[in-house]
């Protein structure tokens, strides 16, 4: 399983679009610590692998991400990732 900002030069079939979110609650002694933005990217590039793979695609090609800072007003901030690419299955 591979993931690839890119598209895939060889041939293959196109199984569907996969997404995957994952969130991170910064505690108020933290509320600045954007690095743990970090951490998300780890999460999410598995999920959308198992999703894929579930589907019976050998890749993900053009994978996006989009962040986002949650703020709620009586909670602290949420940092938010979601990820999205194509599946594809290898044509051999």
């Amino acid at each position: 399983m591979f993931l690839t900002t890119e598209a895939y030069p060889q041939a293959h079939r196109i199984l569907g679009i996969v997404n995957a979110t994952s969130h991170l609650m910064l505690p108020s002694e933290a509320i600045d610590s954007f690095e743990s933005m970090d951490q998300l990217f780890s999460a999410v590039e598995e999920k959308l692998k198992e999703r894929a793979a579930a589907k019976g695609a050998d890749g993900v090609v053009n994978v996006r991400f989009n962040t986002d800072v949650a703020n709620v007003q009586v909670a602290p901030k949420f940092l938010v990732l979601t990820g999205y690419g194509t599946m594809i299955q290898l044509i051999k």
